[in-house]
């Protein structure tokens, strides 16, 4: 783990090499502002079907189902009496009195990367190239950690008074999960697509999903 790998007997000047270099290209990254970073959020009214699917609604009226998201319950094998958990578990069954809700959002990191990493690419300097794609989606990460952040202090509000240092939230001490398609709770990634109409992504914030999501 960092900052001990730096000094470890087998790959500790590597280490340090990359990490030296990257920093150095982490400065020109903000100092001549090659990327822009930009993100949509959303809360929408929601259910369960009282199964392994999220409904997403239309409106508060809860009549018109907008989206269907569909989950995976666990398939590992578990001791006797430990449920097979699903997300959509985490959501109110429709019909129990439980006005729920769901937040979703996308971001990136990345805008403006390409000419850089095509200056860098027909300088026949790759490793550079790397580097910065690297960079960009270590920054992407960022974002999304500092908006699940907001989210829960202040967008929904609901820890308010959360106060947690960067090893607990690296330990995902607060409270709350932040999964995402392609992860095992959601593994399947066509349900990006909805996402995508759900917060209108490429109107909002110009972020496309590449034809192999």
């Amino acid at each position: 783990k960092f900052p001990q790998i730096l000094n470890d007997a087998t790959v500790g000047d590597a280490a340090s090499s990359l990490f030296n270099d990257a920093t150095a290209m982490l400065d020109r990254i903000i100092d001549e502002k090659w990327l822009t970073a930009r993100a949509v959020l959303g809360f929408h009214p929601a259910n369960t079907d009282n199964h392994d699917d999220v409904l997403v609604y239309t409106d508060d009226d809860r009549t018109s189902v907008r989206h269907r998201l569909v989950h995976l319950r666990q398939q590992r094998a578990k001791a006797d009496g430990q449920p097979q958990s699903c997300l959509a578990d985490f959501v109110a069954p429709a019909g129990n009195g439980y006005a729920d809700y769901i937040g979703a959002f996308a971001l990136t990191a990345g805008i403006g990367i390409d000419e850089h990493v095509e200056r860098f690419e027909k300088d026949h300097d790759d490793y550079i190239a790397i580097v910065l794609k690297a960079l960009a989606e270590r920054l992407a990460e960022a974002l999304a950690e500092y908006l699940h952040e907001r989210t829960r202090r202040e967008f929904w509000g609901y820890a308010a008074d959360e106060e947690l240092s960067n090893k607990e939230l690296i330990a995902e001490a607060y409270r709350g999960i932040r999964p995402a398609p392609g992860y095992p709770a959601c593994p399947d990634h066509t349900e990006k697509a909805k996402l995508w109409e759900l917060l209108d992504v490429e109107t909002s914030i110009g972020l496309q999903l590449t034809d192999s999501f």
